[in-house]
C-alpha cells in the first residue's frame, strides 16, 4: 500500500523574491575584497568577550553561555535574516498555507509580501552594524559570506563587516573603538535575551499572536488600499504609524503592535543607555561616535519615505523614547531599579508608561533602590 504525499503549503512569503531583492538592494561589496578586513575577525573577537563582561557588571545581567563573534558580508546578512523570519512564520504558514493555495491573488500577495520583505532585508543590509539574532537555530548555520564558524549559532553576535569599514574609513574613527561601541550595544542585547528566562518565549509569544490574528483574505488587501488612498487624500502618509503593517491590522493586531512597541522600546533604550554610559568610561571618542549615529538616524528625503514606508521610523523612534524612559527612571530612582521590568512580562513598561517613567515606578513598586537579582 502506497500513501499520498503530503502537499507542501506555500510560504505567505516568496523568499526566493525577497532574497533576490534584498541582494540587488544590498550591492556586492564583498568583506574580502578590502585589505581592512583581515582586523575584523580578531578584534571582534576580543572586543566581544570585553563588552559581555562590561555589560554583565554594568547590568547584573549575565548570559549563561559565552557569546563568540561572527563577522559577515551583506550578502551572507541577508540570508541569515532571511532565514530567521522564515522561522519566526513558520507557524503562521502552516496555519494559513491552504487557504494561500486558493484564489487568483494568492501568488499576487507572496510576490507583494517576498518583494517589501526584500526591500527592507537590502535597505537595513546597508546600514546595520552589527546584530544578536534570538531566532538562530541551536546547530551552525554557517553563511558564505561569513568569517568564522560562530557566524550564525545560538550564542553568535555577528557583525555586518562592510558597513563597520565604511563607517569608520569615512570618519576617521579608530576601529578598535569603535568596534568595542557597537560590541557594547550587542552585547546588551544578547543579555537581555538570554540572562532574562522568560523574555525571548514572551517577544516569541507576542510576535505568535500578532500573525496569528492575520486574516488571508484578499478583501483584506482592498481595504488595506482603500484606507492607504483616503489617507493620502487627505494630505496624511498612510505608513506614519507603522508601515505597511498598521495599514493591514485590525484593532486587536494593533493592540499587540503596541505591546510589541513598548517591549522593543525598552530594550533598544536600555541597549543604548548602557552602550553610552558604558562607552563614556571604556571608549575613547564615544561623543563623536554618539553623534554620528545619531544624525545617521535622523534621514530625510527618500530614505526618510522609505523608512516610514517599511515601518523603520518606528524602530528609529524606539531608541529615543526607550532611552528617554531609562534615564526617567535612573533620574527619579537609581538604574537598578530597572531591575523591576524584568521581574516578568506583567512588570513591562506599556507605551503610556514609558512617557511616564513614574507612572511605571509606581505600578511595580520599584521606586525604592532595586535589588541585583538577576545577577548569577
Amino acid at each position: 500500500m502506497t500513501s499520498t504525499p503530503v502537499a507542501t503549503r506555500p510560504d505567505p512569503v516568496d523568499w526566493q523574491t525577497a532574497r533576490r531583492v534584498a541582494r540587488a538592494i544590498a550591492r556586492k561589496d564583498r568583506l574580502s575584497d578590502s585589505y581592512l578586513a583581515a582586523s575584523l575577525a580578531a578584534d571582534f573577537g576580543r572586543v566581544t568577550t570585553e563588552a559581555e563582561s562590561l555589560v554583565a557588571d554594568f547590568t547584573g545581567l549575565r548570559a549563561p553561555t559565552a557569546a563568540h563573534a561572527g563577522v559577515m558580508d551583506r550578502q551572507a546578512w541577508i540570508d541569515a535574516n532571511v532565514a530567521s523570519m522564515q522561522r519566526m512564520l513558520s507557524s503562521f504558514t502552516q496555519r494559513i498555507g491552504e487557504r494561500l493555495t486558493r484564489g487568483p491573488v494568492s501568488a499576487v500577495g507572496r510576490q507583494f509580501a517576498g518583494t517589501e520583505m526584500g526591500m527592507l532585508l537590502g535597505y537595513m543590509s546597508q546600514r546595520v552594524l552589527g546584530q544578536y539574532d534570538l531566532l538562530v537555530p541551536e546547530e551552525p548555520q554557517l553563511g558564505a559570506g561569513a568569517t568564522n564558524g560562530a557566524a550564525t549559532t545560538a550564542d553568535a553576535v555577528y557583525y555586518v563587516g562592510p558597513n563597520v569599514l565604511a563607517l569608520e574609513k569615512r570618519f576617521a574613527f579608530r576601529p578598535l573603538e569603535f568596534r568595542r561601541w557597537i560590541a557594547i550595544h550587542e552585547l546588551t542585547h544578547r543579555a537581555q535575551f538570554t540572562a532574562v528566562p522568560w523574555l525571548r518565549a514572551h517577544f516569541l509569544s507576542l510576535v505568535d499572536d500578532t500573525l496569528g490574528s492575520v486574516d488571508p483574505d484578499p478583501r483584506v488587501l482592498v481595504r488595506a488600499l482603500a484606507r492607504a488612498a483616503e489617507s493620502l487624500s487627505r494630505g496624511r502618509n498612510p505608513f506614519d504609524e507603522a508601515g505597511v503593517v498598521g495599514l493591514f491590522a485590525n484593532d486587536h493586531q494593533r493592540e499587540l503592535i503596541s505591546r510589541v512597541q513598548a517591549l522593543m522600546s525598552l530594550l533598544e533604550g536600555h541597549g543604548n543607555y548602557v552602550m553610552n554610559e558604558l562607552g563614556l568610561q571604556h571608549v575613547h571618542g564615544v561623543h563623536r561616535m554618539e553623534r554620528v549615529l545619531h544624525a545617521r538616524r535622523q534621514v530625510g528625503g527618500l530614505a526618510g519615505q522609505i523608512n516610514k514606508m517599511l515601518g523603520l521610523e518606528m524602530k528609529l523612534r524606539q531608541y529615543e523614547v526607550g532611552e528617554r524612559f531609562v534615564r526617567a527612571v535612573v533620574r527619579e530612582a537609581n538604574f537598578a531599579a530597572l531591575d523591576a521590568a524584568w521581574e516578568s512580562p506583567a512588570s513591562l513598561p506599556t507605551l503610556a508608561e514609558l512617557d511616564d517613567a513614574r507612572m511605571w515606578l509606581t505600578r511595580v513598586g520599584a521606586a525604592r533602590p532595586a535589588r541585583r537579582r538577576l545577577a548569577r
